[in-house]
């Protein structure tokens, strides 16, 4: 079930862990992404597998940390 369809999501730390299982998952469910992370190799291995699957996906390697 595509609950997030019409959804845009962002997420920070979505190159590994927590964050990218959040990522998977709401890809998943139908939401845009807009992808954060330090990792920038990381950060675009993630943004290529959820468009190769279908998704629509921006990645914008930052520090959210860093003002």
């Amino acid at each position: 079930m595509r609950t997030l369809e019409g959804k845009v999501a962002l997420i920070t730390g979505a190159s590994k862990g927590i964050g990218k299982g959040i990522a998977e998952a709401f890809a998943a469910a139908g939401a845009a992404l807009i992808l954060t992370a330090r990792s920038e190799e990381l950060l675009q291995h993630l943004a290529e597998s959820v468009h190769h699957a279908g998704g629509d996906v921006l990645a914008i390697p930052a520090d959210v940390t860093d003002e």
